[in-house]
């Protein structure tokens, strides 16, 4: 490792585990996919590809949930890297605050969304099962009026919002990377090597 990338990775503190960084990427990757494809089936006329998508939404929203689950449990039990103290100090309190606000409203969606349009299917009398292999209970009566006047329109706020937080996310990160150069991408990035 050169020295300039010696000193980044020093100045960005000890990395996230193995675990830690696998959980991230995947649910990252699920989560983009799955409010793609969300916004792209909620215009499309009924047909078949319609029905195939909505069933994969649902398979990876069940998906997301299970892992959301196994990685707060991880979390739980082992505390992830503090930020470096020369990060800190580099941070108004505000951002200091948003940090901390963003990290766990995204846990929050990470569990809000699935579990809403788990929800708006069982009120709307759709049972989801999972790949088409393990029928999962529905935890609300059907009531279609509450399907589609509260459930509905609350998971699709409670998707976007997760949509923006992402987004938020992303926009620190590329501000850390770019133009504060304190390489705490590295903590994170999936090889070791510099991002």
């Amino acid at each position: 490792m050169p020295a300039e990338d010696t000193n980044s990775a020093r100045a960005a503190g000890p990395r996230y585990g193995a675990v830690a960084i696998g959980f991230h990427w995947l649910l990252a990757l699920m989560i983009v996919g799955s409010l793609g494809v969300g916004l792209y089936m909620s215009d499309l006329p009924f047909s078949p590809l319609r029905l195939k998508l909505y069933n994969w939404h649902k398979w990876a929203g069940i998906t997301i949930l299970a892992l959301s689950s196994l990685r707060l449990l991880w979390r739980l039990s082992r505390r992830p890297p503090p930020l470096p103290a020369t990060v800190l100090a580099a941070m108004p309190t505000w951002q200091q605050h948003a940090h901390t606000a963003t990290h766990v409203a995204l846990y929050l969606l990470f569990f809000a969304v699935p579990l809403t349009g788990w929800a708006y299917s069982s009120a709307a009398g759709f049972q989801i099962v999972w790949f088409g292999v393990l029928p999962l209970p529905d935890w609300v009566a059907v009531n279609k009026p509450l399907a589609d006047a509260v459930l509905k329109p609350l998971h699709a706020t409670c998707a976007l919002t997760l949509g923006a937080l992402v987004l938020l996310h992303i926009a620190a990160t590329l501000k850390h990377q770019f133009l504060d150069h304190d390489g705490l991408l590295w903590r994170m990035w999936p090889t070791g090597e510099k991002p």
